[in-house]
């Protein structure tokens, strides 16, 4: 698939790779059936954004060739485009029969997907009823033919493409669209069931196909034949460089304009009418090379993430818990005073943070809060112990970043909410995303200001905690702290110019530092290498696409620096080649929680440097957005982040050899223990967790007993 003719695997290539990845997991009978349709639906969701952000920008390249362009210009996208087609279709192949067979499985489970033409008659009356009393309502059936300028196709819908005509010839065909109102009424419609140990389902269209009838029977038809299509539409957000125009007025803009965006793929079931389908690719102004993708019956798989729960066998996720050192006392502050705490996710709570800023908002010695907001929960606990603090007195700035893809609309409803409450909002600077997940809060105790807070790896949504592996420092450092100040001053003042981030003298910033200090800490490996001593690298990420960085990572490996990497999505990096003196090893683990901490290690002569961060090593983390990575400094912290990077480097169950042919083969070795590391990982964390409580338990019954004995 990929070429040494290249000295890196093309990004979207390998983005492909990646979402192989996930269909893997789709496929893996061990995988429990609820997540396996889990995983189709984030192999569908993950194709959508990929044809709406990366084919948009493919196209766009194409388009601009020879124009200067805020991008990072492949060389030759036509080409890439070409290959793009023909994995895609692969994909959707193997996407089919493994839909198939998960739906063999559901039989045996005695789960059944019907369509319009299987329902008995109770089921009948049902859909029929279900149609007159939640659908009728939400159905606008458009005559396409009659309409001189084509409707607006939203993206993230499905349509039904209807052809309407009569068994006895007598009237000529017409075409008509109906959009399926999912996102008012759901995917799925729960039918009467005629025996209590089985669970019939039906999809919302089936559900408009089998009412077809008192839709269009008004105009004369008696045979109605429908196939389900979607349209995926260019989904990036012009910014232009109108000085006179806000951000917010540029973004409100660049979403209606996102609306109308130009088609990059049509998905269609493949046993669709030929005229009709001519006459959309028509009418749509698609060509071959547009992304024409037939598929099976069934289109936007992303709704069955949310697939009823109607398994027999219920899946029990093991349940977060509250990190050892937090139980000794009530207060998350007090302990955070007294040393650093690093909380896993998903294995720890997401508690501790959001008690950390409950505690601030009422604590009459707290002066101000400071943090920032990328993307947040549906019904943020942040944003509520924000506002309480504000109403509590207290100076609180919250830097929303806007432009955090998809999440635009949302993110300008929680910038006014908070701006009402009284709460500053920073809103963002030209050309250059806030990516860093960073918190201070001052307090003053007896004329003394002390400041503490947290630096993460991960976005501060406690939803998402749940299902994303990330690290969050809680810290009262003076050196840290002081940075993240200084970070802070920067977010408020960056029209001053880069002097703030250039101060930093602990923390490693990005968009002014961090490529340079990564640079730095690989050419130290490689001269200690070069001088015969043992030199190392271990680097965990979600995406590894900065050539410059890989090409460094080249000379590593061809001094015989050892190096280790986990790179979950995106991996541009060749890590077989001859010239190499240690063979790189780089593994991708695809699993139940989404692996999303970065995290970097240096042997560093055996001084070890430890990092967690917030920056993939790509050109838009490194030189398009403020990130931020920090040093593990604690003895403890530092060997447990060090564990739990062994663990995952040892897992032989869901990690895959990212290779140069990316054949995403899974690492697997016969002789050897299987271990799985998210489940090793939680066992390890939580036996401590458990190693902890006893010695609390202890030391409060010595304690007891003391007092018993005085008394």
């Amino acid at each position: 698939m990929a070429s040494m003719k290249r000295r890196t695997i093309a990004r979207d290539i390998s983005w492909l790779s990646f979402n192989a990845r996930v269909l893997q997991e789709a496929a893996d009978p061990s995988v429990p059936l609820r997540e396996r349709i889990k995983f189709l639906g984030i192999f569908s969701n993950n194709m959508d954004e990929f044809f709406r952000v990366r084919v948009a920008t493919l196209n766009r390249m194409i388009e601009f060739s020879g124009k200067k362009m805020n991008m990072h210009m492949e060389l030759a996208p036509d080409k890439i485009l070409d290959q793009i087609q023909s994995i895609v279709l692969q994909q959707q192949e193997q996407f089919n029969e493994i839909w198939e067979q998960i739906r063999n499985e559901l039989e045996k489970e005695k789960i059944f997907l019907l369509t319009e033409k299987q329902l008995n008659k109770d089921q009948q009356k049902f859909v029929q009823n279900y149609f007159e009393e939640e659908v009728h309502s939400n159905i606008i059936p458009l005559m396409i033919e009659s309409i001189p300028q084509f409707p607006y196709l939203r993206d993230k819908s499905i349509y039904l493409g209807v052809v309407l005509s009569r068994r006895d010839g007598a009237m000529k065909r017409k075409y008509a669209l109906i959009e399926i109102p999912s996102r008012v009424l759901g995917r799925f419609v729960l039918l009467p069931s005629p025996n209590p140990e089985e669970n019939y389902i039906i999809l919302l269209e089936d559900v408009v196909r089998y009412n077809m009838r008192s839709i269009f029977s008004y105009f004369g038809y008696d045979k109605y034949q429908s196939w389900v299509f979607k349209v995926t539409k260019d989904a990036e957000i012009d910014i232009d460089n109108d000085v006179s125009t806000t951000l917010i007025q540029k973004i409100e803009k660049g979403l209606k304009n996102r609306r109308k965006g130009r088609p990059v793929r049509f998905v269609y079931d493949k046993e669709i009418d030929e005229g009709l389908l001519q006459y959309l690719i028509k009418r749509l102004n698609l060509v071959k090379k547009g992304n024409l993708i037939p598929g099976g019956r069934i289109h936007n798989f992303r709704h069955f993430m949310e697939f009823p729960d109607v398994f027999p066998k219920k899946g029990q996720r093991k349940k977060p818990f509250i990190h050892p050192l937090l139980l000794k006392s009530p207060r998350v502050t007090d302990i955070v005073l007294e040393q650093d705490i690093m909380l896993h996710f998903p294995y720890h709570s997401f508690n501790p943070v959001i008690d950390l800023l409950r505690e601030a908002a009422i604590d009459p010695n707290v002066i101000s809060i400071k943090i920032t907001c990328y993307r947040l929960a549906p019904n943020s606990k942040v944003i509520n112990a924000l506002i309480n603090a504000v109403r509590n007195g207290k100076s609180v700035t919250a830097m929303v970043e806007l432009r955090a893809r998809f999440e635009e609309e949302i993110n300008l409803e929680w910038k006014d909410r908070l701006e009402e409450e009284g709460v500053k909002v920073i809103i963002g600077i030209p050309n250059t995303k806030v990516h860093a997940k960073l918190c201070l809060i001052k307090k003053r105790i007896n004329n003394r200001t002390i400041h503490y807070g947290f630096v993460s790896t991960g976005n501060l949504n406690e939803k998402t905690a749940r299902l994303y592996g990330d690290h969050c420092l809680l810290t009262s450092n003076r050196n840290i702290m002081a940075d993240v100040n200084r970070l802070f001053n920067y977010l408020e003042k960056w029209k001053d110019g880069h002097s703030n981030l250039k101060a930093c003298k602990t923390l490693i910033p990005c968009p002014t530092t961090l490529r340079k200090e990564l640079l730095k800490m690989i050419n130290k490996e490689i001269k200690i290498a070069k001088d015969k001593k043992p030199a190392s690298i271990i680097l965990k990420m979600n995406s590894l696409s900065d050539e410059e960085l890989i090409f460094k990572l080249y000379d590593a490996a061809r001094a015989g620096v050892e190096i280790k990497l986990i790179v979950r999505g995106i991996f541009c990096m060749f890590t077989k080649n001859k010239k190499f003196i240690k063979p790189v090893t780089a593994i991708s683990i695809i699993d139940e929680y989404l692996e999303h901490a970065r995290v970097f290690i240096f042997r560093n002569e055996g001084k070890e440097k430890v990092y967690i961060s917030s920056a993939d090593w790509m050109v838009r983390n490194l030189d398009h957005r403020v990130e931020v990575t920090c040093p593990v400094l604690d003895e403890n912290i530092r060997s447990e982040l060090k564990a739990i990077l062994d663990i995952q480097l040892s897992d032989n169950v869901k990690a895959r050899w990212l290779d140069n042919e990316l054949n995403n083969e899974y690492k697997r070795e016969q002789a050897k223990k299987k271990i799985r590391s998210q489940i090793e990982i939680y066992n390890y964390l939580n036996q401590k967790n458990i190693k902890s409580a006893e010695t609390i338990r202890l030391s409060l019954s010595d304690f007891n007993s003391e007092m018993a004995s005085v008394i």
